[in-house]
């Protein structure tokens, strides 16, 4: 076990809207270190968001992500030789990294189209409280409150 925490890294903001969540964005999609590939498929994405709605479309991603991102989420706990699943609240940066990574995820498993059109309408979706990442959310509280009977372990 750890004898302290780890400090946390800080990411620096991106270069087109100066936002840190952007930039986790990126980092999330770069594959093989291809940086440069990441960021255009998210500002094309970020694009066509802003041409749908007529809003910035850092402001809709953060709507996203508010929607996307679960309040309660279970986490296995050994007690006496059996594993419960424990209901338990999500702090807010982990919050925003499920969030993040159910959005791309989402994406990725959409079909036909360019990435950057299926990151867009996904974001989208979770903006307008739809989509597989909201599916995703809503499965992870029902879990916590089919489980809410394992509270009492809690740590």
């Amino acid at each position: 076990m750890r004898r302290t925490k780890p400090e946390k890294r800080i990411t620096p903001p991106d270069i087109k809207y100066g936002n840190v969540v952007v930039q986790t964005f990126i980092h999330h999609i770069l594959k093989n270190g291809k940086k440069s590939v990441a960021r255009r498929l998210v500002y094309d994405a970020f694009d066509i968001v802003g041409e749908k709605t007529g809003k910035h479309p850092v402001e809709v991603m953060d709507v996203a992500l508010k929607n996307v991102g679960p309040l309660m989420e279970v986490r296995p706990r050994r007690v006496g030789g059996a594993t419960y699943q424990v209901p338990m609240e999500v702090s807010a940066d982990h919050r925003v990294a499920l969030a993040i990574r159910w959005i791309i995820a989402a994406a990725r498993a959409r079909s036909g189209r360019t990435f950057s059109e299926k990151f867009a309408n996904e974001i989208l979706d979770a903006y307008n409280n739809q989509g597989a990442a909201v599916r995703k959310r809503d499965e992870a509280h029902k879990m916590a409150e089919a489980n809410r009977a394992f509270s009492h372990y809690r740590v």
